[in-house]
């Protein structure tokens, strides 16, 4: 199981770029919103492009997607950690609670 991560543990994170954040919904819902400085992951892609986007396997990283019922980021998670990756969390409540405590967005 995937440790969780609060929001406000979050923010102070990407605040002090501690952290690396990949948005597990990717495509037209990655362009529309995303946190600050995400990269977008999909599960189909983890195995051919993590070790591209994130060559620390050591590194904090942050999965999230939509909301609490949304699978995506938890699997995205297990995923990395199965590759090797030693310090993943899960922001759990994901995009809609980030947006809905009125912090920043970013759009491509």
């Amino acid at each position: 199981m995937t440790a969780l991560i609060t929001r406000d543990e979050l923010k102070a994170a990407i605040e002090a770029k501690t952290v690396t954040v990949v948005d597990a919904l990717g495509g037209e819902y990655y362009a529309k919103q995303h946190l600050p400085g995400a990269i977008p992951l999909v599960l189909a892609d983890v195995d051919a492009q993590a070790a591209t986007v994130l060559p620390d396997r050591g590194a904090s990283i942050v999965t999230y997607c939509s909301n609490p019922a949304c699978p995506n980021s938890g699997q995205v998670a297990d995923r990395l950690t199965a590759l090797g990756y030693t310090d993943v969390r899960k922001y759990r409540e994901g995009i809609e609670d980030w947006a809905a405590a009125g912090l920043p967005l970013e759009q491509d």
